[in-house]
Protein backbone atom coordinates (compact mmCIF):
# COMPACT_ATOMS: atom_id res chain seq x y z
CA UNK A 1 0.00 0.00 0.00
CA UNK A 2 2.81 2.45 0.85
CA UNK A 3 5.46 1.32 -1.60
CA UNK A 4 7.50 4.30 -2.78
CA UNK A 5 6.30 6.50 0.07
CA UNK A 6 8.57 8.13 2.66
CA UNK A 7 7.48 8.81 6.22
CA UNK A 8 8.89 10.56 9.27
CA UNK A 9 7.86 9.41 12.75
CA UNK A 10 8.90 11.70 15.59
CA UNK A 11 9.29 9.98 18.92
CA UNK A 12 9.78 6.80 16.92
CA UNK A 13 12.17 4.84 19.12
CA UNK A 14 9.55 3.26 21.41
CA UNK A 15 5.87 2.99 22.28
CA UNK A 16 3.33 4.31 19.80
CA UNK A 17 5.96 5.78 17.48
CA UNK A 18 7.85 2.52 17.13
CA UNK A 19 4.63 0.59 16.52
CA UNK A 20 3.57 3.07 13.82
CA UNK A 21 6.99 2.82 12.15
CA UNK A 22 6.76 -0.99 12.15
CA UNK A 23 3.29 -0.91 10.67
CA UNK A 24 4.24 1.49 7.86
CA UNK A 25 7.34 -0.53 7.00
CA UNK A 26 5.15 -3.63 6.75
CA UNK A 27 3.09 -1.74 4.15
CA UNK A 28 6.18 -0.95 2.09
CA UNK A 29 7.08 2.59 3.17
CA UNK A 30 10.56 3.91 3.90
CA UNK A 31 10.67 5.43 7.38
CA UNK A 32 12.87 7.87 9.27
CA UNK A 33 12.44 7.77 13.05
CA UNK A 34 13.60 10.50 15.39
CA UNK A 35 13.99 10.98 19.11
CA UNK A 36 16.33 12.48 21.66
CA UNK A 37 17.92 9.28 23.03
CA UNK A 38 20.61 8.08 20.62
CA UNK A 39 20.87 4.67 22.28
CA UNK A 40 17.15 3.96 21.99
CA UNK A 41 17.17 5.15 18.39
CA UNK A 42 20.03 2.85 17.53
CA UNK A 43 18.26 -0.13 19.11
CA UNK A 44 14.99 0.74 17.38
CA UNK A 45 16.66 1.06 13.98
CA UNK A 46 18.30 -2.35 14.39
CA UNK A 47 14.94 -3.86 15.31
CA UNK A 48 13.15 -2.28 12.36
CA UNK A 49 15.87 -3.20 9.88
CA UNK A 50 15.45 -6.91 10.60
CA UNK A 51 12.25 -6.85 8.53
CA UNK A 52 12.89 -3.83 6.29
CA UNK A 53 16.59 -3.57 5.41
CA UNK A 54 17.46 -0.44 3.47
CA UNK A 55 14.18 1.29 4.24
CA UNK A 56 14.93 2.62 7.74
CA UNK A 57 16.90 5.62 8.95
CA UNK A 58 17.12 7.26 12.35
CA UNK A 59 18.22 10.66 13.55
CA UNK A 60 18.64 12.20 16.98
CA UNK A 61 16.46 15.31 16.77
CA UNK A 62 14.59 17.38 19.33
CA UNK A 63 11.36 18.87 17.98
CA UNK A 64 11.99 21.86 20.27
CA UNK A 65 14.90 22.79 18.01
CA UNK A 66 14.19 24.37 14.63
CA UNK A 67 17.62 23.38 13.23
CA UNK A 68 17.09 19.78 14.39
CA UNK A 69 13.71 19.62 12.66
CA UNK A 70 15.18 21.07 9.46
CA UNK A 71 17.92 18.42 9.51
CA UNK A 72 15.37 15.68 10.16
CA UNK A 73 13.21 16.60 7.19
CA UNK A 74 16.28 17.13 5.04
CA UNK A 75 17.57 13.68 5.97
CA UNK A 76 14.31 12.04 4.90
CA UNK A 77 14.18 13.94 1.61
CA UNK A 78 17.83 13.29 0.78
CA UNK A 79 17.85 9.63 1.82
CA UNK A 80 14.57 8.58 0.23
CA UNK A 81 14.03 11.27 -2.44
CA UNK A 82 11.01 13.00 -0.95
CA UNK A 83 8.52 13.12 1.89
CA UNK A 84 4.92 11.91 1.83
CA UNK A 85 3.87 11.22 5.43
CA UNK A 86 4.56 12.99 8.71
CA UNK A 87 3.57 11.35 11.98
CA UNK A 88 3.83 13.88 14.81
CA UNK A 89 4.19 11.61 17.81
CA UNK A 90 6.94 13.14 20.00
CA UNK A 91 5.51 14.17 23.36
CA UNK A 92 6.43 15.04 26.93
CA UNK A 93 4.14 14.56 29.94
CA UNK A 94 5.29 16.89 32.70
CA UNK A 95 2.47 15.63 34.90
CA UNK A 96 2.51 17.82 38.02
CA UNK A 97 0.06 20.14 39.77
CA UNK A 98 0.21 23.79 38.71
CA UNK A 99 1.25 24.98 42.18
CA UNK A 100 4.28 22.68 42.06
CA UNK A 101 5.17 23.14 38.39
CA UNK A 102 8.16 25.25 37.47
CA UNK A 103 8.08 27.33 34.32
CA UNK A 104 10.71 25.20 32.61
CA UNK A 105 8.41 22.16 32.81
CA UNK A 106 5.48 24.12 31.41
CA UNK A 107 7.63 25.40 28.54
CA UNK A 108 9.00 21.93 27.74
CA UNK A 109 5.52 20.41 27.52
CA UNK A 110 4.11 23.16 25.31
CA UNK A 111 7.22 23.41 23.15
CA UNK A 112 7.36 19.63 22.57
CA UNK A 113 3.69 18.76 22.21
CA UNK A 114 2.43 21.85 20.38
CA UNK A 115 5.17 24.11 19.00
CA UNK A 116 7.22 21.07 17.99
CA UNK A 117 4.34 19.92 15.80
CA UNK A 118 4.18 23.35 14.17
CA UNK A 119 7.93 23.18 13.44
CA UNK A 120 7.67 19.73 11.84
CA UNK A 121 4.64 20.69 9.74
CA UNK A 122 6.15 23.99 8.64
CA UNK A 123 9.28 22.22 7.44
CA UNK A 124 7.49 19.25 5.83
CA UNK A 125 4.66 20.98 3.95
CA UNK A 126 6.74 22.39 1.04
CA UNK A 127 8.13 18.91 0.32
CA UNK A 128 4.64 17.37 0.36
CA UNK A 129 3.39 20.07 -1.99
CA UNK A 130 6.26 19.20 -4.32
CA UNK A 131 5.05 15.59 -4.31
CA UNK A 132 1.49 16.64 -5.09
CA UNK A 133 0.07 15.72 -1.68
CA UNK A 134 0.64 13.74 1.48
CA UNK A 135 -0.56 12.94 4.97
CA UNK A 136 0.07 14.64 8.30
CA UNK A 137 -1.15 12.57 11.23
CA UNK A 138 -0.90 14.03 14.71
CA UNK A 139 -0.92 11.71 17.70
CA UNK A 140 -2.84 13.72 20.25
CA UNK A 141 -4.75 12.40 23.27
CA UNK A 142 -8.20 12.28 24.79
CA UNK A 143 -6.54 14.39 27.49
CA UNK A 144 -7.07 17.29 25.10
CA UNK A 145 -10.79 16.93 25.81
CA UNK A 146 -10.87 15.26 29.23
CA UNK A 147 -8.91 17.09 31.92
CA UNK A 148 -7.34 15.44 34.97
CA UNK A 149 -5.51 16.58 38.07
CA UNK A 150 -1.81 17.10 37.40
CA UNK A 151 -2.33 17.40 33.67
CA UNK A 152 -2.61 21.17 33.23
CA UNK A 153 0.30 21.55 30.81
CA UNK A 154 -0.28 18.24 29.06
CA UNK A 155 -4.03 18.72 28.61
CA UNK A 156 -3.51 22.30 27.42
CA UNK A 157 -0.88 21.19 24.90
CA UNK A 158 -3.12 18.48 23.47
CA UNK A 159 -6.16 20.75 23.32
CA UNK A 160 -4.00 23.26 21.45
CA UNK A 161 -2.76 20.51 19.14
CA UNK A 162 -6.33 19.50 18.32
CA UNK A 163 -7.21 23.08 17.38
CA UNK A 164 -3.97 23.56 15.41
CA UNK A 165 -4.60 20.36 13.47
CA UNK A 166 -8.15 21.35 12.58
CA UNK A 167 -6.97 24.66 11.14
CA UNK A 168 -4.13 22.93 9.28
CA UNK A 169 -6.61 20.48 7.79
CA UNK A 170 -8.67 23.34 6.41
CA UNK A 171 -5.61 25.11 5.03
CA UNK A 172 -4.14 22.08 3.25
CA UNK A 173 -7.08 20.00 2.05
CA UNK A 174 -7.07 21.61 -1.43
CA UNK A 175 -3.32 21.03 -1.73
CA UNK A 176 -3.84 17.27 -1.62
CA UNK A 177 -2.39 17.10 1.90
CA UNK A 178 -4.72 15.40 4.34
CA UNK A 179 -4.44 16.16 8.05
CA UNK A 180 -5.85 13.93 10.74
CA UNK A 181 -5.62 13.75 14.51
CA UNK A 182 -5.62 10.48 16.44
CA UNK A 183 -6.69 10.83 20.06
CA UNK A 184 -5.94 7.71 22.11
CA UNK A 185 -7.06 7.15 25.66
CA UNK A 186 -4.85 5.16 28.04
CA UNK A 187 -2.07 3.33 26.19
CA UNK A 188 0.13 0.67 27.77
CA UNK A 189 3.57 2.25 27.34
CA UNK A 190 6.30 3.64 29.58
CA UNK A 191 5.28 7.21 28.72
CA UNK A 192 3.99 7.80 32.23
CA UNK A 193 5.27 6.13 35.44
CA UNK A 194 3.65 2.72 35.84
CA UNK A 195 1.93 3.05 32.49
CA UNK A 196 2.87 -0.49 31.46
CA UNK A 197 2.98 -2.12 34.90
CA UNK A 198 1.30 -5.49 35.60
CA UNK A 199 -2.43 -5.04 35.87
CA UNK A 200 -2.63 -2.49 33.05
CA UNK A 201 -3.42 -5.02 30.34
CA UNK A 202 -6.84 -3.38 29.90
CA UNK A 203 -5.17 -0.38 28.25
CA UNK A 204 -4.72 0.08 24.54
CA UNK A 205 -1.59 -1.43 23.03
CA UNK A 206 0.66 0.78 20.88
CA UNK A 207 -0.18 -1.52 17.99
CA UNK A 208 -3.86 -0.57 18.35
CA UNK A 209 -2.98 3.06 17.67
CA UNK A 210 -0.71 2.04 14.79
CA UNK A 211 -3.60 0.14 13.22
CA UNK A 212 -5.71 3.31 13.27
CA UNK A 213 -2.88 5.20 11.52
CA UNK A 214 -2.66 2.55 8.81
CA UNK A 215 -6.44 2.61 8.39
CA UNK A 216 -6.24 6.38 7.81
CA UNK A 217 -3.51 6.01 5.23
CA UNK A 218 -5.65 3.44 3.38
CA UNK A 219 -8.55 5.85 2.88
CA UNK A 220 -9.19 6.88 -0.72
CA UNK A 221 -8.19 10.41 -1.68
CA UNK A 222 -11.82 11.59 -1.60
CA UNK A 223 -12.08 10.70 2.10
CA UNK A 224 -10.72 12.62 5.08
CA UNK A 225 -11.36 11.25 8.58
CA UNK A 226 -10.00 14.37 10.26
CA UNK A 227 -10.19 13.16 13.88
CA UNK A 228 -10.33 9.70 15.42
CA UNK A 229 -10.89 8.86 19.08
CA UNK A 230 -9.71 5.48 20.32
CA UNK A 231 -10.10 4.25 23.89
CA UNK A 232 -9.90 1.00 25.85
CA UNK A 233 -13.10 -0.98 25.35
CA UNK A 234 -13.29 -2.19 28.96
CA UNK A 235 -11.46 0.08 31.43
CA UNK A 236 -11.78 -0.67 35.14
CA UNK A 237 -15.17 0.27 36.56
CA UNK A 238 -15.13 3.20 38.97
Amino acid sequence: MLEGKTAIVTGGSRGIGLAVAQAMLAEGASVVISGTDQGRLRDAQRQLETTAPGRVASMAADVRSTPDVARLVGTAVDRFAGLDILINNAAFGGLVNVASMDEATWQKVIDTNLTGVYRCCHEAIPHMKARGGGWIINISSLAGKNSFVGGAAYCASKAGLNAFAEVLMLELRHEGIRVSTVMPGSVRTGFSPGGDAPGTEWKLAPEDVAEVVIDLLRHPSRSLPSAVEIRPSQPPKK
